[in-house]
């Protein structure tokens, strides 16, 4: 029965079966052979109701939506190049910093690609950056802002890991703080080493004052809200419920209001746009928390943590499996799909080698943004061959020394807690 059961769930899978239909078999499936009633999947639905933290993903996901719109990328892009563009390697990284920021606030890389990559990349060549430096580096800095507050992924990272009751607790609040530094050194690190790849280009000259008022004057409206957003949460004065709330609010006034770049007649349509996707999520969440349930009921992640300790008896060790393993499954799933399946079977084995949760938090999705334009089934590299209408095969290639540096940075993160949890402090 078990058996005939498990191979239809891989049929399904290999036919295509969308994912929260797989989760769901399998959550009833266990239940039915614990002999507990299907009901209990139900209730975990009736759960996400009680969870504070989860209004967040819908308020923040509208907000970056409405961002995205609007001629906000075209604004940072501005902004950015007449505060940074003279640096040696200026544009290459204003490139890191506009995409960090602009997938922290949409969180989703695919999105950054599209809006940004639509200015960047012609400015890039104009600036005689060759074409596979300017390809890889706007492949790889579209990620880099899923560990930067607003980010949607951390946020539901601390959702699915606040259903194990860990001790310290899993706050949002403690993973926003977390992300900060570990997305600085990253930020830091591709800088470097765009302002030594074109150490011999020449330099841009230095912005007149009057172009850098005038940016800041362009951007006078978005300017404040990551400040305020950052200010708010990493004082303690704003919970990430609120934060979002208060974001969504500013975003839609700015937007609709204020500069009309988005119509009230196309209101629905993005509001309609950015509730699929949290319906998707929320979909998935609900049955991937009943799986969890039976995940726990079931001791599945003790007799994981059992077979793992036979070969693997220290933190270190493990880590470095862990990494491993994250970036083979970063490849194959995206970004929420993945948070929502593995957390659940990581996080308590991770737990009883001693890592802290949360920053196995930024450990997890600093592998996962890498893992998500890693060939050969990366998402990025082929919404990037889309996007620049280069083969799959040239952007991999492209990439290749930004996987380098980005992959140092997440052995930086994985084995320097601190680094992680010195604000959370």
């Amino acid at each position: 029965m078990i058996w005939l059961a498990a191979i239809a769930l891989l049929l399904l899978a290999a036919l295509g079966a969308p994912l929260f239909a797989l989760l769901a078999a399998i959550a009833l499936l266990g239940f039915h052979l614990a002999g507990e009633p299907g009901t209990a999947v139900a209730i975990e639905f009736y759960r996400l109701a009680d969870m504070p933290a989860l209004i967040a993903i819908p308020l923040f996901t509208l907000a970056g939506y409405l961002l995205a719109e609007s001629q906000a990328p075209r604004r940072l892009v501005r902004l950015t190049n007449a505060l940074f563009g003279w640096l040696p390697g200026g544009l290459a990284i204003v490139s890191v910093c506009a995409c960090t920021l602009f997938t922290a606030f949409t969180g989703a890389t695919g999105v950054t690609l599209v809006a940004l990559g639509a200015v960047l990349y012609p400015a890039l060549r104009h600036a005689h950056y060759e074409e596979r430096f300017s390809l890889g580096l706007l492949t790889c800095a579209g990620s880099l802002g899923l560990l930067l507050v607003p980010s949607m992924p951390l946020i539901l990272y601390g959702v699915v890991a606040q259903q194990f009751h860990t001790t310290p607790p899993v706050e949002i609040d403690a993973l926003f703080k977390a992300g900060l530094l570990p997305c600085l050194l990253m930020v830091v690190l591709l800088s470097l080493y765009s302002a030594w790849h074109a150490r011999r280009l020449p330099q841009l000259p230095r912005s007149s004052a009057r172009e850098v008022w005038a940016a800041i004057r362009d951007a006078a409206w978005e300017l404040p809200l990551p400040f305020v957003v950052l200010a708010g949460i990493y004082s303690g004065r704003l919970a990430a419920s609120e934060a979002a709330a208060a974001t969504a609010l500013y975003v839609l006034i700015v937007t609709v209001l204020i500069r009309r770049e988005i119509k009230p007649g196309e209101l629905p349509r993005v509001i309609r746009e950015a509730m699929l996707l949290v319906g998707a999520i929320l979909i998935v969440l609900g049955f991937s928390l009943a799986l969890t349930n039976w995940l726990i009921d079931a001791d599945v992640p003790e007799r994981l943590f059992a077979a793992l300790q036979s070969g693997i008896s220290g933190r270190f060790a493990f880590l470095l499996l862990l990494n491993l393993f994250l970036l083979v499954f970063g490849m194959l799933l995206e970004g929420f799909p993945a948070i929502i399946i593995l957390v659940p079977l990581v996080l308590p084995v991770a737990l009883r080698y001693g890592v802290d949760p949360v920053h196995l938090g930024i450990v997890f999705l600093a592998n996962l943004q890498i893992g998500i334009f890693l060939p050969p089934v990366g998402m990025n590299i082929f919404i990037a061959s889309a996007r620049f209408g280069r083969p799959a095969t040239t952007i991999v290639r492209a990439s290749l020394p930004f996987y380098a540096i980005l992959l140092l940075s997440v052995l930086i993160i994985t084995y320097w807690p601190d680094l992680s949890l010195w604000l959370t402090r």
